[in-house]
């Protein structure tokens, strides 16, 4: 007689190591509420510096930019220096470009303090994943990741709610100045609660053509990618140039870390995993299909449903409930049964929750709309995490920073892909025509379309993630 099947059972995560998780996630809330909660101060800093949008942009471009650069530097310095420290010296970095922001006299000296936030966050984000890979082991990986997870979902579901608000009854100024507060105690609980955490190579060469090769190309091809969302088209020069230059310089890397072997930043013996090739494609997939319609969504209640700011936040609300109430769920899960499984009926929640903004008009319920989101973000919030989990499936400890590199740059190159994608789909369909609100309307559900064709396109990469055999 067989026995019935039965998941493992998961040993508790010890209180320690979930404290070290939360004092590494608090430490990340700056940069990732700051980083959306800038875009709502757009026009007001247009109006205080006397300046066009050309230059404002800057404000967020320079940003975006110095984080792809600053990513594979993280992924040598951390392998030769204590990561206590490195995150303690990020924080406050990002904590002072926050305070000099909030004073900038010019728009160009506010440009070069977001420049140096951007190079913070850059070190921040990997740091936070590197760091609680390896203090939680291969058993408990999904979930705290889950809880790393946690303000990559507050930070574009809040920050323009609280944005709003700031902007609406203070200054722009304040979005920089709540840092404060936030920064001086992660700081602190960093200095007296992290451990340290032993360099895995001392002895690592710092890989200069690498780490110039990799972030160049990422940066360049962000760059022209965010072009294309601002034409809202991928035909403009700028962008062709840039995508060309980027692949190439890809190219050029791919052939350098060949010769390199495991001493190029992100070495490729990597990507003879087949789940963390999977993953590199699911993330870049997954910029399009899940992220890309976190664009639409807000233009879709502005201009359809003609909310204004403020109030388009607080519907998107549902959303975010939506995935954190997944998030301890989804990691125990993946801790459970591996990668596979969570994401595929992830997935399926996230289309059933996509499918309806392809009918959704202006008189839609906003009941319906808040049922829906509500779905959609429990399915959104169980597709990245699984698969940045599933990233470091049997790596040993000096892999794991180097495989952040990897993870990092996708995600970022995936997003900003993503906007630029549905940007351009919605663009192209009210191109030269009088934008009616039916017409609008139309255009909106074409992203949407796009959204959920590549989401189905996601399923492909998702059959090569890990799942973990039940015991008999």
């Amino acid at each position: 007689m067989s026995k019935n099947k039965k998941a493992p059972e998961l040993e508790p995560i010890p209180k320690n190591i979930m404290n070290i998780a939360w004092i590494l996630v608090l430490g990340a809330i700056m940069p990732l509420f700051d980083s959306t909660m800038v875009n709502i101060a757009i026009k007001h800093l247009s109006n205080d510096f006397s300046t066009g949008l050309d230059s404002i942009q800057w404000v967020i471009t320079g940003y975006v930019l110095a984080m792809a650069i600053s990513v594979p530097f993280v992924g040598w310095i951390v392998q030769r220096f204590n990561g206590k420290w490195l995150m303690i010296g990020a924080n406050m970095l990002f904590l002072a470009a926050s305070i000099t922001s909030g004073l900038s006299w010019s728009i160009h000296s506010l440009i070069i303090f977001r420049i140096i936030q951007g190079i913070s966050s850059g070190f921040i984000m990997t740091l936070v994943t590197t760091l609680c890979i390896e203090v939680a082991g291969s058993e408990r990986v999904g979930r705290l990741m889950s809880t790393v997870g946690i303000p990559m979902v507050l930070g574009p579901i809040l920050g323009p709610v609280i944005g709003a608000v700031i902007v609406q009854f203070l200054s722009w100024r304040y979005i920089f100045f709540v840092n404060v507060p936030i920064g001086i105690l992660a700081i602190a609980l960093m200095i007296l609660k992290l451990p340290n955490f032993t360099p895995v190579n001392k002895k690592a060469k710092f890989d200069f053509i690498g780490i110039l090769l990799l972030g160049a190309s990422s940066a360049i091809l962000i760059y022209g990618i965010t072009k294309a969302a601002k034409n809202a088209a991928f035909n403009n020069s700028t962008t062709i140039g840039c995508i060309v230059a980027g692949v190439v310089l890809l190219a050029i890397y791919i052939i350098y870390a060949a010769i390199k072997k495991e001493h190029a930043i992100l070495p490729l013996h990597l990507f003879k995993s087949k789940s963390f090739s999977a993953v590199m494609v699911g993330l870049f997939l997954a910029g399009i299909a899940t992220n890309g319609p976190m664009l639409l969504l807000p233009l879709f209640f502005q201009n359809i449903k003609g909310f204004s700011v403020l109030n388009t936040g607080l519907i998107l609300i549902p959303q975010g409930i939506g995935m954190l109430a997944a998030r301890p769920l989804i990691g125990k899960l993946t801790d459970k049964f591996g990668a596979r499984k969570v994401v595929l009926i992830s997935l399926i929640l996230a289309i059933a929750g996509t499918i309806p903004f392809v009918l959704f008009g202006k008189t839609s319920s906003l009941i319906v709309v808040c049922v829906v989101l509500l779905v959609r973000g429990i399915g959104i919030g169980g597709v990245t995490i699984p698969m940045m989990t599933d990233a470091y499936t049997g790596m040993v400890k000096q892999e794991i920073a180097q495989a952040s590199v990897g993870t990092r740059l996708m995600q970022n190159i995936g997003g900003a892909f993503g906007s630029a994608v549905l940007a351009t789909v919605v663009s192209f369909s009210i191109q030269g025509k009088v934008p009616t609100i039916p017409l609008m309307t139309t255009a909106y559900h074409d992203g949407f379309k796009v959204a959920l064709v590549l989401s189905l396109v996601l399923f492909i990469p998702t059959i090569f993630l890990t799942n973990k055999k039940v015991e008999k």
